[in-house]
């Protein structure tokens, strides 16, 4: 990529998009398309500061892109709806799985390479383990409407034989960081729990509905939001084989692993209260997920990901203590 590059952000006011967007600005790029839903005001924040040359609404996106042909050199496509507790499936359809199978046609017709975002939700329960093998997508088994959409895209971007001249299929883990101050309960565990620590002194975890874990020995692999774009932004410019990435540390950690990291930061005590798993998730809930990172590393990635714990520090001192964005 060259900084004159148009390059485009879906999903640009939301967490991981405005953070691309903020990485992009301080690696010199500003020729930003952004798109999203910019009438959702508790976003606004996210975007501020940032430089860009157009914003164009997501409902226009296609429009727009046919009256600037030839304009556009990159995308990356992380808009899509990412409530897991929506089970309206045709929600999901819509921005999940249509919008992106026209972001891959645009991006196949004008030779655009594309990074999009996938999920670990497409991995379920775990049955059929986390690795990133294009030959399981069709056996894995989504737990809920999100999950489902986004492996049926991965399943219809494999399945196509004509593709963007470079695509990867991001499955992302346990994102937190800043920025994810408007995602309510959607937002990391790193997030709410720091608010319950500042607010009552305690946090809330889930108990454990499964005899196979301890209450808070639920395991997942949390990375910071910082290594996932990282990640976006080397696969970009290095462009390896096309196909799914995983998108992980690829080590698991405890929630309680989680909490006693954010009670260290603040020099607090530690306080946990379990509480039952809301029946609406609990019995699509995932006990344990930790990335295979093998197939990123063969291609060439060697960057270290940040601890739990670095990544805990940087994000509750460098953010949540002062409300500030990235």
């Amino acid at each position: 990529m060259q900084p004159n590059d148009v390059i485009v952000v879906t999903g640009a006011a939301g967490f991981i998009g405005s953070y691309l967007t903020g990485c992009l600005n301080r690696l010199g790029y500003n020729q930003l398309v952004l798109v999203d839903d910019f009438s959702i005001e508790n976003k606004t924040g996210n975007l501020a500061g940032k430089n860009f040359l157009h914003k164009v609404h997501r409902e226009q996106f296609f429009e727009w892109q046919q009256a600037h042909p030839g304009f556009i050199k990159y995308v990356f496509h992380l808009g899509a709806r990412t409530d897991t507790t929506e089970m309206d499936y045709a929600v999901h359809k819509k921005w999940n799985l249509d919008y992106s199978k026209d972001i891959w046609e645009v991006c196949t017709k004008s030779k655009t390479p594309l990074v999009y975002a996938s999920s670990a939700a497409t991995y379920g329960n775990g049955e059929n383990g986390y690795k990133d093998d294009h030959d399981l997508v069709t056996k894995l088994h989504p737990l809920n409407p999100y999950g489902q959409s986004k492996n049926e895209f991965d399943i219809w971007a494999l399945e196509q034989k004509n593709a963007p001249p470079f695509w990867a299929g991001l499955k992302f883990f346990n994102v937190f960081g800043p920025n994810e101050y408007h995602k309510a309960r959607m937002a990391s565990v790193i997030f709410h729990a720091y608010n319950q620590v500042k607010e009552k002194g305690e946090v809330k975890l889930f108990r454990s509905h499964n005899p196979d874990y301890k209450d808070g020995e639920q395991i997942r692999d949390f990375i910071y939001v910082k290594d996932v774009v990282n990640i976006c932004l080397w696969l970009m410019l290095n462009q390896p084989a096309n196909g799914l990435y995983n998108c992980g540390t690829g080590k698991a950690r405890t929630f309680r692993d989680l909490v006693k990291a954010i009670f260290n930061t603040l020099q607090l005590p530690e306080k946990i209260v379990f509480i039952d798993t809301p029946l609406d998730i609990r019995d699509k809930y995932q006990y344990f997920t930790e990335a295979d990172m093998t197939k990123l590393q063969r291609a060439g990635y060697n960057q270290p990901f940040y601890s739990l714990e670095e990544g805990v520090k940087d994000y509750v001192s460098g953010y949540l203590k002062e409300g500030k964005y990235f």
